[in-house]
């Protein structure tokens, strides 16, 4: 028997393979050496299972942020997409399919002739928006005549004056740019001319008119100016820099370093009723939150650090949305917050809640769409079971669909009839993929689709307190879309203005962005509300607060 590799010089020690003449005759001397090979047969095969994986991780990095460059913001499976793209690919084919006589006589007969199926059906398309003038009936109106001159009146044939036999009219809308203007605040002053002829000791009665209170004191701004930057910078997300750049166009030129101080102004004089919104979102049975980054500048290190900005959605009976600046991400800030809250909190899986949920006794809730992204995110590691569990969890959706309609307790009762037995069985397949069974080639313990298995199972207790037992289960949401959607004005903010200048300018941020979250919740225009706000707030006394709530400020329908 020839050898399987000679022993060549040049090789390494490691790489060579003994021939049967250098092999040892001792049978323990064999099995050592055979157990020696078979250990580090067994090593390679775990650097090959480790390197795939690192591979599979990578790449699933590498697609997730080509979906943030690239992509569409929806969580949806590349698989689901391209069945998508395929059937509207089909429509658009049978769409520019000549109509054959026969087969609408075919298509007629299987109906059964019915007067009905004769009629063509109407396709609805989507089009322009109807813009006829009951569309814009709420706009004010400027009416333009223009009638013939005294030249073009008297007939061209007698000479007699035409009458007037009547009008054709048509309309467009027109933008007027808005304009400042200076108000000049006129005091008259009146004093008793008999006092002072008779030089009485008092001296003379001087009176002088009184004037509404300012929102800043002595302020050179008045409240629609100021309605206008915070809805500018904290609706619109228009930084201070452009707004300077707009002024100076309608020829009023101030600094943006003015304007920053004007809006410190304004949330100082809407610090009470700050406070109050805080009062009644503590209120709500079920508050969702959610935090997300705002870089504040370090003084004189040319740098900025990584401060939060964290949301509190409160419930139906308690509608307000309230920001809160911290230096950190610590759960300092939530606990401070929540002291003393006992209903239930809908978050993502951020272990800071976890010590706030068990010291002030608070049910925690979880996010639906926050799993869900977890298997969309490891769907191209494997597409079989992240098809699989999107569908389960979109029947959940579609029960919640359903229940939107009901009320709290009949939506309860809906959810604990048809989404816990789902949910029951979707744990019993997590399980399942988790140990590998159905699942071609099984999953590794540190594989992508592991931890998105994991990640569900983990928050099992959490995800599933919208369809348990739970006196307020009726309230609690599926996810936690809507306080998520509320920060995306922190992330716009920050785009355009990159970062907060210091502690204080971020509590303004946090102050402004509430009131003008809690109008759009409530289809409010901020800059109307702001402006009458701000002209009354001053003379309110604090037993009247509520009034200027928004939803109450709505309510009371102001004009």
């Amino acid at each position: 028997m020839g050898s399987v590799m000679d022993d060549t010089p040049n090789q390494p020690a490691s790489l060579r393979i003994a021939t049967p003449a250098s092999l040892p005759d001792d049978p323990a001397a064999l099995r050592a050496m055979i157990a020696t090979l078979m250990h580090r047969v067994d090593a390679l095969e775990a650097d090959k299972q480790e390197l795939s994986l690192r591979s599979l991780r990578l790449e699933m990095e590498l697609l997730k942020y080509k979906k943030w460059m690239y992509g569409s913001r929806a969580d949806r499976l590349a698989s689901l997409g391209e069945v998508n793209q395929m059937l509207l690919g089909f429509g658009e084919e049978l769409d520019r399919r000549p109509v054959q006589p026969a087969d609408a006589a075919d298509a007629s007969a299987a109906d059964g002739g019915s007067a009905a199926s004769s009629v063509p059906s109407r396709r609805v398309r989507r089009g322009r928006r109807n813009l006829g003038a009951d569309a814009f009936a709420l706009l004010p109106v400027t009416r333009c005549e223009h009638d013939l001159t005294e030249d073009q009146k008297p007939c061209p044939c007698c000479g007699t004056l035409r009458e007037r036999i009547g009008q054709d009219v048509t309309w467009q809308i027109e933008y007027v740019p808005g304009h400042f203007e200076r108000l000049e605040h006129v005091r008259f002053k009146y004093a008793c001319k008999q006092c002072e002829q008779n030089a009485v000791p008092t001296g003379p009665q001087i009176q002088r008119a009184d004037k509404p209170d300012a929102a800043i004191d002595r302020g050179l701004a008045g409240p629609g100016l100021l309605a206008f930057i915070v809805t500018g910078k904290f609706a619109d997300y228009t930084p201070l820099y452009r707004l300077e750049d707009i002024f100076s166009r309608g020829g009023f030129e101030i600094a943006r370093s003015t304007m920053s101080l004007w809006c410190r102004d304004v949330a100082e004089l809407l610090t009470p009723l700050y406070k109050l919104m805080i009062e009644r979102v503590l209120k709500s049975k079920v508050i969702g939150t959610d935090d997300t980054i705002m870089p504040m500048q370090e003084p004189g290190a040319g740098k900025t650090k990584k401060a939060r900005m964290w949301v509190y959605a409160g419930d139906e009976g308690q509608p307000y949305n309230i920001f809160d600046f911290t230096l950190s991400r610590s759960r300092d800030g939530p606990s401070q917050f929540l002291k003393g809250y006992t209903g239930t909190l809908i978050a993502d899986a951020y272990g800071g809640y976890d010590g706030i949920v068990v010291g002030n006794a608070i049910t925690r809730a979880g996010c639906w769409a926050h799993a869900r992204r977890k298997f969309v995110e490891a769907e191209a590691s494997h597409p079989a079971v992240a098809a699989e569990a999107v569908g389960i969890i979109k029947r959940l959706y579609a029960i919640e669909e359903r229940g939107k309609s009901l009320d709290l307790e009949a939506r309860g009762v809906l959810r604990r009839e048809e989404s816990a037995p789902i949910l029951a069985a979707l744990k019993q397949k997590l399980f399942a993929w988790r140990d590998g069974e159905g699942v071609e080639g099984g999953l590794l313990p540190k594989h992508p689709m592991t931890q998105a298995i994991g990640y569900a199972l983990n928050q099992w207790e959490p995800l599933t307190v919208f369809a348990g037992p739970h006196p307020d289960a009726g309230r609690v949401p599926i996810d936690n879309n809507a306080s998520e959607r509320e920060m995306k004005r922190i992330v716009l903010n920050r785009k355009n203005s990159l970062f907060v200048g210091h502690e204080r300018a971020g509590r303004t941020a946090a102050i402004l962005s509430s009131l003008t979250s809690t109008c759009r919740r409530h289809a409010i225009d901020p800059q109307r509300y702001l402006t009458q706000l701000l002209v009354n707030l001053p003379g309110t006394p604090i037993s009247r607060l509520d009034e200027w709530l928004p939803d109450e400020w709505k309510r009371r329908g102001t004009p």
